[in-house]
C-alpha cells in the first residue's frame, strides 16, 4: 500500500508491530526539543534528558527569571561535559503575551453564564467578577462578539482549567464578557488570547531586549525562538538587534501563533532561519478542522525551503501521565510523515514529572515512522521546486542523499565550518544519519570552543538527521583523511557504524563540491 507520505509493505509492517522494539544510539532522526525547567533542571535529570535524545534545550523566559535560568543552563554544561553529548541552547522570547496576575494565588472558580470584566487597572484583584490585565488596548481591540481564552496554561485544551469568553460590551477602557464553560482558574499568572484580533504591542519588547542583551549575549545563545512572530519586519529587527550585540551568528526561529502569522507565513519562512509551529496558539484563531491543513502546508514550505520547521503540543497528557494517548502518538507520528524536523515538548519536560520518559516515547514513535516515511516521493517534490540552474553545492548535496540511498549508506559524512552543507544534505530528507564535521572557521573562532563545541555545530542540531560530530580546536586545518577519520571514529562510538559499512562522504575541494562512497574497512 503506498499513499502521499507513507510508505508501507503491507505483510511486514503488520507482522513486525508484535516484535520488540529494537534499541537505537539515534532512537530517531527526527529532533527533540525539551523546555527545561522544574522536574528537568538537576544535573542527573538533564544527563538522562541527553541520552534519550534532547539535541535542542529551550529556555521559555516567560516563566522563570535569569537567574534561575542561569542555573539550569550551568547544570546543562555540566551534564554535557559528563554524558560527551552536543545540546544546542534556544532562548524562547516572552512577545507580547497579555497576562492577568491572580497575587493572591487563590483558585478562582468561574460558572458558565455568569459575566466577569477585564480591566487594564492591575491595582484591582483577580477574583470571579474581574480580571486585571496587563495591556490597556483591549477594549480598542475587540468588538462584542470577539472569543477571549485564558488559563494559567493557555492552551492545554482542558475546559476545566481554562476558560471561554465572549466579549458582550465594551466599557471605557474595560471588556465585559461572558463565560462560555465552568472552569477553576489557579496559578499566580494567567495568560490571555483574543481569537483573531491584532493586538498593538511590539514582537520584540523591552524585557525581550534586556534578557537577550544579558543573559543570551552572555551566554552566547545558539537560537532564538521570536515569540508571535506576525510579520518578516519582525524577524528583520531582531536580527539586527543581534547583530548589534555580537551575536550575529545567533539563528532565529521565527514562532508562527496567530493569523497574523499565517497571514505573513511565505515572507516570514524567507527572513527566518527556522519555524516553530505553535499549535496550541494556532489552535484558538484557527477552527479546528482547519489546524492540520495549516500545518502541512507550512511543513511542504518549510521543506521545499530547506529550513527546519518544528511544531509543538503533542503529547499534552504526558504532563501528568506516563503514556500518551493513542491520538497523541498518532499526531506525532503523523506530523513526521508530513516532514517535521522536530518536535518541541514544552509543559512535558518543564513541569511534568515524566520528563525523561516523554522525550523517550516521542523520540521513539517519531523513529517508527521515520519508518515509513515515502523518502522517494518527497525527493522528487523538493528537487521539482528548485529552479533551474540548481547550484553546484545543492546539486552535489542532493546526489550525496540518492547517492547513500542507492548503496545503504550506514550515514552521510559532511564537513563545513558554516554548516550550510549539513543542511543542504538535510533538506532532501536523507533515510540515515548526517555526520557534519564542523570545524571553526579561523583561529579566532576556536577561541570560542567549549566542552558543547561552536556555535555552528550546535545549531546543526536542529536539522533532521544531523548531528554534528564533536572537534576540538586543534582540528582547525583537518586534511580530509584526518576528518574522515574524525567522523568515523565518532560513528563507532556512538554504534551507528561498522566496519563492514560504507559511507557517503560529501565535501569541497577546491571549488568543486564532490561526493565519494567510502567502505569503512579500506580506511586504515
Amino acid at each position: 500500500m503506498q499513499s502521499g507520505h507513507m510508505l508501507i509493505e503491507e505483510p511486514v509492517r503488520l507482522a513486525s508491530v508484535l516484535a520488540p522494539t529494537k534499541e537505537k544510539f539515534f532512537p530517531s532522526l527526527t529532533k527533540i526539543v525539551a523546555t527545561l525547567g522544574p522536574k528537568s533542571r538537576s544535573v542527573e535529570t538533564l544527563e538522562k534528558c541527553l541520552k534519550a535524545g534532547m539535541s535542542v534545550a529551550r529556555f521559555d523566559f516567560s516563566s522563570f527569571d535569569s537567574a534561575y535560568h542561569q542555573e539550569t543552563l550551568d547544570n546543562l554544561k555540566k551534564a554535557i561535559e559528563n554524558v560527551q553529548e552536543l545540546c544546542a541552547v534556544m532562548l524562547d522570547t516572552v512577545g507580547p503575551e497579555l497576562q492577568v496576575k491572580n497575587v493572591t494565588g487563590e483558585p478562582i472558580v468561574l460558572e458558565a453564564g455568569n459575566h466577569v470584566t477585564i480591566t487594564p487597572d492591575c491595582s484591582k484583584a483577580a477574583s470571579s467578577e474581574i480580571f486585571p490585565l496587563n495591556f490597556n488596548g483591549l477594549a480598542k481591540a475587540v468588538k462584542a462578539g470577539d472569543t477571549i481564552f485564558m488559563g494559567q496554561y493557555l492552551f492545554t485544551g482542558s475546559e476545566t482549567t481554562s476558560v471561554w469568553l465572549e466579549v458582550k460590551e465594551i466599557s471605557g477602557e474595560d471588556v465585559v464578557c461572558e463565560i462560555k464553560n465552568a472552569a477553576t482558574l489557579a496559578g499566580p499568572i494567567f495568560t490571555l488570547h483574543a481569537a483573531q484580533v491584532r493586538i498593538d504591542l511590539p514582537t520584540l519588547s523591552e524585557t525581550d531586549k534586556q534578557i537577550i542583551s544579558t543573559w543570551g549575549v552572555h551566554n552566547k545563545v545558539d537560537i532564538i525562538s521570536l515569540s508571535f512572530t506576525r510579520h518578516a519586519e519582525d524577524v528583520r529587527e531582531l536580527r539586527a538587534f543581534l547583530k548589534s550585540h555580537n551575536l550575529g551568528d545567533t539563528q532565529i526561529f521565527a514562532k508562527v501563533e496567530d493569523f497574523e502569522g499565517l497571514e505573513h507565513f511565505d515572507e516570514i519562512l524567507q527572513e527566518a532561519d527556522g519555524i516553530i509551529l505553535s499549535r496550541g496558539d494556532l489552535g484558538i484563531d484557527l477552527p479546528p478542522q482547519d489546524v492540520f491543513l495549516f500545518q502541512k502546508s507550512a511543513m511542504r514550505r518549510c521543506n521545499i525551503a530547506g529550513k527546519p520547521a518544528i511544531i509543538t503540543r503533542v503529547v499534552d497528557s504526558m504532563v501528568n501521565n506516563l503514556r500518551p494517548t493513542r491520538a497523541e502518538a498518532t499526531d506525532v507520528a503523523n506530523a513526521v510523515l508530513d516532514g517535521t524536523d522536530g518536535i518541541l515538548l514544552g509543559a512535558e519536560t518543564l513541569r511534568g514529572p515524566y520528563a525523561v520518559d516523554a522525550i523517550k516515547t516521542v523520540s521513539r514513535i517519531c523513529g517508527e515512522a521515520e519508518t515509513v516515511y515515502n523518502q522517494p516521493q518527497e525527493f522528487k517534490r523538493i528537487v521539482r521546486s528548485v529552479p533551474d540552474p540548481m547550484e553546484n553545492l545543492e546539486s552535489v548535496a542532493s546526489t550525496a542523499v540518492r547517492a547513500a540511498i542507492k548503496v545503504k549508506a550506514a550515514a552521510i559524512i559532511t564537513y563545513s565550518t558554516s554548516g550550510r552543507s549539513a543542511r543542504l544534505i538535510a533538506k532532501y530528507r536523507p533515510t540515515m544519519p548526517v555526520l557534519a564535521v564542523v570545524f571553526p572557521r579561523d583561529e579566532s573562532e576556536s577561541s570560542t570552543w567549549t566542552t558543547n563545541g561552536i556555535a555552528k555545530a550546535r545549531q546543526c542540531l536542529s536539522l533532521r538527521a544531523v548531528y554534528p560530530v564533536p572537534t576540538n580546536p586543534n582540528d582547525v586545518g583537518a586534511t580530509s583523511e584526518a576528518s574522515l577519520k574524525l567522523a568515523l571514529d565518532y560513528g563507532k562510538k556512538i554504534e551507528i557504524l561498522k566496519d563492514h559499512d560504507r559511507v557517503v562522504v560529501f565535501q569541497k575541494i577546491g571549488d568543486s563540491s564532490v561526493v565519494e562512497i567510502v567502505n569503512i574497512g579500506d580506511v586504515v
